[in-house]
């Protein structure tokens, strides 16, 4: 058994600049079904409709006290901050496959922590996610455009029929 794609490493890129070694953690979206239950006569039990989906959510925790990001914060309305995260996957092989997480969104909290002395200060960064994309080895395995209602999973376009119907 060969043991494949293990996250070996990673670095975020916010609103275009580089944090790499500044990072603690990252954790990505996770793409969510808002779905329903739904039963009728005729039908032995229920089974869940899609109903699009849930908001989506990221985070990050800087090493560091950046003024940069903290001016970032906020809801201001056409304002959108890129965030990219890249991770190295390697396999027992020697085999290094990149994954990209390409983000925008809104800076919604940045948790400046708890303050110690002779420690240093961290930076958590809560941010919601409107695009979300998320390509392995080149392929793009999930590309999510909320407000342009796009859901592609593995090349298919989830959405492009309803999309048609609305006109859009």
């Amino acid at each position: 058994m060969a043991i494949r794609n293990l996250l070996k490493n990673f670095n975020l890129g916010i609103d275009g600049r580089g944090y790499a070694g500044e990072l603690g953690d990252y954790t990505p979206p996770s793409p969510s079904v808002a779905a329903e239950e739904y039963r009728a006569g005729g039908m032995n039990g229920p089974i869940d409709i899609d109903m699009g989906q849930e908001k989506m959510t990221s985070t990050a925790v800087l090493r560091n006290y950046s003024a940069d990001v903290l001016a970032l914060w906020g809801v201001a309305p056409g304002r959108l901050i890129q965030f990219t995260a890249r991770g190295a996957l390697e396999s027992e092989d020697g085999t290094v496959t990149a994954v990209v997480h390409n983000m925008r969104g809104k800076l919604l909290q940045p948790d400046r922590g708890t303050w110690s002395p002779g420690q240093s200060a961290t930076l958590t960064l809560n941010w919601s996610v409107e695009y979300f994309k998320e390509t392995i080895g080149g392929k793009v395995i999930t590309e999510i455009d909320v407000v342009n209602m796009v859901r592609i999973i593995d090349g298919v376009d989830y959405l492009a029929e309803q999309r048609a119907a609305l006109g859009i």
